[in-house]
């Protein structure tokens, strides 16, 4: 049948007629493909835009049938048993989006839609109304690489991640397999981007990601998880001599240095690794536990793998336990704080002192000392909480102290998560204006790991605390970087040095050498000298040798409380 025998005004009804015209309004619309299909499916129409969407021409299509030409074959069954159910019992065929094929046998997604036309009579007549979705599709299909790629490296992302452990998961399950997840956590990448900038840091990720890439033999998924974070599922695992096997082969491709334009960048990485299903059984757990076992690699000196052990994971209960007292210790005001005096070494009276943090819990066997409690709350808010705390105590005792006539500068601890609120040094102002302080009256100690990792608005919301008065003290000198170099960036009015560089000074030329190195520099720097850990008169007289200004230690002072303090001061005015 051809499109001019449907011009003809007979022997068609009014509402057969009507129907006509509505099939050549839309035959005539820009990529709506119409095709016209007998009670046999045989093609009996074949417009312009079914060749442009499906490649068939009308002479190669009249004819055929449907199922022969556009319909994969996976859906012929069906499709034949739907237009049959249309003729005999009046079913319609649904609208909805399909996926058919070209003449090529490539796929082209559509939009179809069905009418019967004569469908009370002898030869009844399907008609398909296709809307092509190929643009949509692209753009669907980007939209949806984009949502599942991280687009600095070209690798998958963590949405894609997630997806594949589910299916990974769920297949191992089935088949009693097993698979690795290794953590990759780039050394020191934090340093490198802001020594070089973050182009360079951008460029030095990607090749990383491609390095990776080329290492990895066999199958599974590498993801860039964020950051300098970089997450690899190994299928088909055995056991955890295979999972060393690879971890070794992932921490030799960081063995020769990027080279990046015209810088040479060496770099390293820590890897924790778990195993399903022996490490976890679920995504998060799978994830978490082997970002624990990475940070027990960079707690052991970095550059170096772990895999996860349930003595770790006890260690994890442990320190969640520790965290959930220290919340609820919080709201109960269970800690105290300490002093310990900083003398100076001329006169021999108190210039300062260092507000210690203590824990005490009403049930004692809760507490443990700082060194292990602190770290703990680091890595959580609660460090920002309990920072908050020591603020304010220290604030509230140096205002009690002025008004007993006795002036003391207190110096309390800073982390680093606690500069990176915005709000820090808001609160410290707020905090001095309550108890009319002077920005003299508190001092701030850092570490020189924190200052290393401060970006350009921290850094310059301390040079502003310089600039009004606050004394800012670079504490435990020599345990991070040591590198004097960094020291006339930083917005600090005293050096304290690490009792490690003190404690065989005064004997051995070489730790001596480098104790005067630094008093020097110091000094050099306009930087006061104070010295951690004095405990003999031997180690005074050595200071006082190199004209150090502050020492603190067992010598003069253990840590002692705001009585014993006052007491003090009291006796030394």
């Amino acid at each position: 049948m051809s499109l001019t025998e449907y011009r003809e005004p007979a022997p068609f009804s009014e509402h057969d007629s009507a129907e006509r015209r509505f099939l050549q309004l839309i035959s005539a619309l820009p990529k709506v493909s119409v095709q016209g299909y007998d009670k046999e499916r045989n093609v009996i129409y074949w417009n312009k835009s079914s060749e442009d969407i499906y490649g068939y021409s009308e002479c190669e299509a009249i004819g055929r049938k449907l199922e022969d030409l556009i319909i994969p074959d996976f859906m012929k069954a069906d499709v034949i048993n739907l237009h049959q159910r249309w003729i005999e019992f009046g079913e319609a065929i649904p609208s909805e989006e399909l996926v058919l094929k070209k003449k090529g046998g490539e796929p082209v997604h559509v939009f179809s839609s069905h009418v019967m036309l004569k469908e009370d009579t002898e030869s009844p007549e399907m008609y398909c109304v296709d809307i092509d979705l190929s643009e949509q599709h692209a753009v669907r299909q980007e939209l949806e690489r984009m949502a599942s790629t991280d687009l600095l490296t070209e690798l998958p992302n963590r949405r894609l991640l997630k997806q594949f452990l589910a299916n990974a998961i769920s297949e191992a399950s089935t088949n009693n397999l097993s698979f690795a997840l290794f953590f990759i956590d780039l050394d020191m990448f934090k340093e490198i981007n802001d020594t070089l900038g973050h182009t360079w840091g951008d460029e030095l990720l990607r090749a990383v990601g491609e390095r990776l890439s080329d290492c990895i033999d066999g199958e599974g998924l590498l993801t860039r998880f964020g950051g300098d974070e970089f997450v690899y599922v190994a299928i088909n695992i055995n056991d955890e001599s295979d999972c060393e096997d690879i971890a070794k082969n992932l921490s030799y491709c960081f063995k020769q240095s990027f080279q990046l334009s015209t810088e040479n960048i060496h770099i390293t990485s820590s890897i924790g690794i778990s195993l399903y299903p022996k490490h976890g059984q679920e995504i998060d757990d799978l994830l978490k536990n082997a970002d624990v076992a990475m940070y027990q690699a960079k707690a052991e000196g970095r550059n170096r793998y772990h895999l996860f052990t349930h003595a770790l994971s006890q260690q994890l209960r442990q320190h969640r336990s520790i965290a959930a007292n220290l919340r609820t210790s919080l709201s109960h005001n269970e800690f105290e704080l300490l002093y310990q005096p900083q003398f100076d070494l001329k006169t021999g009276k108190v210039a300062s002192c260092e507000a210690l943090l203590r824990w005490r819990p009403q049930n004692e066997k809760l507490a443990v000392p700082p060194n292990i409690f602190i770290p703990i709350a680091e890595r959580s808010d609660l460090i920002v909480q309990i920072g908050n705390w020591v603020l304010e105590n220290a604030c509230q005792q140096a205002r009690a102290w002025k008004e007993k006539g006795i002036e003391v500068r207190i110096d309390v601890n800073v982390s680093g998560k606690e500069l990176e609120k915005t709000a820090y040094f808001e609160r410290l102002a707020d905090c001095r204006n309550q108890y009319h302080l002077l920005p003299k009256d508190i001092g701030l100690e850092l570490t020189e790991n924190i200052l290393i990792k401060s970006d350009n608005a921290i850094l310059e919301n301390l040079r502003h605390q310089r600039d009004l008065g606050v004394e800012i003290s670079l504490d435990d000198f020599g345990t991070g970087y040591s590198s004097l170099s960094y020291l006339k960036h930083f917005p600090v009015s005293h050096l304290k040095i690490d009792r490690s560089f003190l404690k065989g000074a005064p004997e051995k030329a070489f730790d001596s050498a480098l104790m005067e190195a630094i008093v020097n520099v110091g000094h050099k720097l306009d930087l006061f000298i104070v010295v951690e850990g004095v405990e003999t008169e031997k180690q005074s007289n050595y200071c006082k040798s190199l004209n150090v200004e502050f020492v603190q230690g067992y010598l003069f002072s253990k840590p002692i409380s705001a009585d014993a303090m006052e007491a003090l001061l009291k006796k030394q005015r």
